[in-house]
């Protein structure tokens, strides 16, 4: 497959590019609309990636002028953030998707394998899959003859798998075939809500479980027919060796991102002080803003996050403030150092813990991924111990979870994470915490078993676990090792006026040695935040004077605290009240009658981020 890459970012480009060609696609690279154009012109592609805001041509029109010379290649955009206007002309132009910058390098993987895989040939008035039948025209549908009763929403779903009914479907792309664009994305557990629904309704008619089934780190999909499933498949969506390759490659184009980025920052630091002085010029101007603009639409994909939000605030200011005051220089100042700090750190790719995987046992490792979707623990795999060693220091894994039936000398594996220093020069490497799990539990004398447990004890190990444990059980050890290991020097502030729940709270954490301050009255918030300044703030809704969600509106508006990660204790999950708090800026809610485990891994989820 021949695919034609058209972005004006040099170090993203190369790195997709680097990345696409492990998946042995060949990819060639055009840095503007009219080298796009031309290249078109000599060579077949199968698939454009088309960047929107590009030199000399800009992605909207080129896709046009495609359209309009007769080309039929598949075209994926490459769209900024919040640019619904551009979402939808892009695909009034002739696109076939799109992907928001910045975007995660597997989820760009597979859109493009969705994309390729997409037929022409016409579907038939009333779809079917096995026992399923979907009548488009009457909205009607049955399993072996059993209707079914669907919610408009599940409807949609059913239909949308039907007719793409060898495609996988991740959250985002759901949402984008789904949700209009007038109205705000759901959250993702919307999505994960109506799947669960909607497969408890075919199970109740008598389809397994996994009638539709989840491919991780993809999406959903139709679980193939009993007669598909007897073929083998000419492209295994999990190949646990190829995952392994392109983990690394990712690593590795994260690693040389962070080489050659310095001299953008440059541009924006040398822009920031002919700010000051009162002498900055246009071109200097466009620049910077040119820089900042890449910057916001690279630096997510490669696991800073926050760092593509600072880059964005830092175009804005360049874009929109012609004139820009003291105050808002200083602003700018803030915003640079902050982004320098970033990329300082070690980028983190996911919101949940990362669990490492060192196993070739395919079956444990696959039972192990679909139970931890349950568990808010993301899981990585490495089939090998050589594999692992090179991807860690990138990848900086929560936990390992090491299978000692893979190598003879895995006990040195365990040494290695359990004495790791906490700097090497200017390299954080913490210690990791490590799991172990065998087969063996038949030892060939009286001690033997004892000797094993012994030398994993030894060497560092902090759980010795048999594989015949469930999936669930094993993950369970690893989230009571997390919540051993997990951030101790954090500050913790929780406003509600209930002393009652401020007790239950400080009696929860503070075993933990996170650092808390409490305050029963919100007329003291602002004082106390400043004076405390948390790494979290924790925040009841419903309280007299000023409520949770006016504390929230007062963080997210101050330039300072505007990135503060919040949390909001709810007395019930009810979905006015959850999309208000999402709408106002918060990042997460847990009910107060949540369970401490649940709510002390929400809290350390959030404490990773800061």
């Amino acid at each position: 497959m021949r695919i034609l890459l058209v972005e004006d970012d040099d170090l993203l480009a190369q790195a997709v590019a680097r990345y696409l060609t492990k998946q042995n696609y060949v990819v060639d690279i055009a840095t503007d609309g009219e080298a796009g154009w031309e290249l078109v012109h000599v060579c077949n592609y199968d698939l454009i990636l088309l960047d929107i805001v590009l030199p000399k041509l800009d992605g909207i029109s080129l896709c046009r002028q495609l359209r309009q010379s007769g080309y039929q290649m598949l075209i994926l955009l490459l769209t900024a953030k919040e640019t619904k206007t551009d979402k939808v002309i892009g695909l009034d132009a002739g696109a076939d998707d799109y992907v928001v910058k910045p975007f995660d390098f597997q989820e760009l993987s597979a859109r493009i394998r969705a994309l390729l895989r997409r037929g022409n040939t016409s579907l038939p008035p009333v779809l079917e899959w096995g026992a399923l039948r979907l009548d488009p025209s009457t909205c009607e549908v049955t399993y072996a003859d059993i209707s079914l009763n669907l919610t408009a929403k599940e409807f949609s779903l059913l239909d949308l798998f039907l007719r793409n009914n060898q495609r996988i479907f991740s959250r985002s792309a759901i949402v984008d075939q789904l949700w209009s664009a007038e109205k705000d994305p759901p959250e993702e557990n919307t999505i994960k809500s109506h799947i669960k629904s909607l497969r408890q309704k075919l199970k109740a008619a008598g389809a397994n479980y996994d009638f539709i089934e989840t491919v991780y780190g993809m999406g959903y999909r139709l679980k193939a027919l009993d007669h598909e499933q007897s073929s083998p498949k000419s492209e295994p969506e999990i190949d646990l060796k190829q995952q392994q390759i392109l983990l690394t490659a990712i690593a590795q184009e994260r690693e040389n991102f962070k080489a050659k980025v310095g001299s953008r920052i440059a541009v924006l630091k040398l822009a920031a002080n002919a700010l000051r002085k009162g002498k900055l010029d246009a071109q200097l101007r466009q620049k910077a803003e040119q820089e900042a603009h890449k910057l916001a639409g690279s630096l997510g994909s490669f696991g800073f996050s926050k760092g593509s939000l600072l880059a964005n605030e830092i175009e804005d200011l360049f874009q929109t403030q012609k004139i820009i005051s003291q105050a808002k220089c200083f602003y700018l100042d803030k915003l640079l150092m902050e982004l320098q700090r970033e990329l300082e750190k070690s980028p983190v790719e996911q919101t949940q813990n990362l669990l490492l995987v060192i196993s070739n046992d395919q079956q444990v490792v696959e039972e192990l991924i679909k139970e931890a979707e349950n568990q808010e623990i993301q899981i990585k795999v490495a089939t090998n111990i050589a594999t692992a060693r090179s991807i860690i220091p990138s990848l900086n894994p929560d936990v390992v979870l090491l299978d000692l039936d893979l190598e003879k000398d895995s006990l040195k594996l365990i040494t290695e994470l359990s004495q790791r220093s906490p700097t090497v020069g200017e390299t954080l490497t913490p210690q990791i915490p490590v799991l172990v799990f065998t087969e063996r539990n038949n030892f060939s004398d009286a001690c033997g078993g004892l000797r094993l447990r012994l030398e994993v004890a030894r060497s560092g190990g902090r759980a010795f676990l048999q594989k015949f444990m469930s999936p669930s059980q094993i993950l369970e050890s690893v989230i009571q090792v997390l919540q051993q290991t997990h951030i101790t020097e954090a500050r913790v502030m929780v406003v509600d006026d209930d002393a009652q729940a401020l007790t239950v709270i400080q009696q929860t954490l503070e075993p933990l040695g996170l650092t808390l301050k409490t305050l029963e009255d919100p007329r003291y918030f602002w004082d106390t935040l400043t004076e405390f300044s948390p790494d979290l703030l924790i925040l009841d809704v419903e309280m007299p004077h000023i409520n949770g969600i006016e504390l929230c509106q007062v963080v997210r508006n101050d330039p300072y605290w505007k990135f503060l990660p919040v949390l909001f204790l709810v007395d019930n999950l009810s979905a006015d009240l959850v999309e208000q708090i999402f709408a106002i800026g918060a990042d997460d809610c847990v009910r107060k009658t949540a369970k401490n485990s649940q709510l002390i891994t929400r809290i350390f989820n959030r404490l990773k981020r800061t």
